[in-house]
């Protein structure tokens, strides 16, 4: 899945910049220090916007396209910030033979966003993820911690609508 730029804007607090380059003056002079930065920073911001990895390139003084391709690489690490309700679409055999391609393009209009990426307000994320252990309800969605099995692309609107 492709890391795309968010469309929501950046808004960091002058708490969370003074946590990040409190973490980043902890770690900077230990030998592989990026990995564990971005982790707290990930903790920190919920995710790794540009200006982050800025901050992060910046106070280790290394070029910001190493961070940003560790920040790629790993898929841990996420580029775009998670919605209030995130949305994991289950895409693994069983749930895709029954049709979660379907719902998860579904979920793709109507909440007019693509997979890895949050809506503009910030209330809905959606991801896919390969199996989360409940065949049996074959297609299945989770919205946080809430299982939605057995679906179909009818009842997406009016599950949606729990949440609004």
């Amino acid at each position: 899945m492709a890391n795309k730029i968010s469309s929501v804007k950046f808004s960091g607090t002058a708490q969370q910049q003074a946590e990040l380059n409190k973490l980043i003056e902890s770690l900077k002079d230990q030998k592989g220090a990026l990995m564990p930065i971005l982790q707290g920073a990930q903790e920190i911001y919920g995710y790794l916007p540009i200006e982050v990895q800025t901050m992060i390139a910046e106070g280790l003084s290394i070029p910001l396209e190493e961070v940003y391709g560790v920040s790629t690489f790993y898929s841990q690490f996420s580029l775009n910030p998670k919605g209030q309700y995130k949305i994991s679409v289950c895409l693994g055999t069983a749930c895709y033979v029954k049709g979660s391609g379907e719902i998860y393009n579904k979920l793709e209009k109507l909440l007019g966003i693509k997979g890895g990426e949050c809506t503009p307000d910030g209330k809905f994320s959606l991801e896919a993820c390969r199996c989360i252990g409940a065949c049996g309800l074959a297609p299945v969605i989770t919205i946080n911690d809430e299982v939605y099995g057995r679906l179909t692309t009818d009842e997406l609107e009016s599950i949606l609508a729990k949440y609004n």
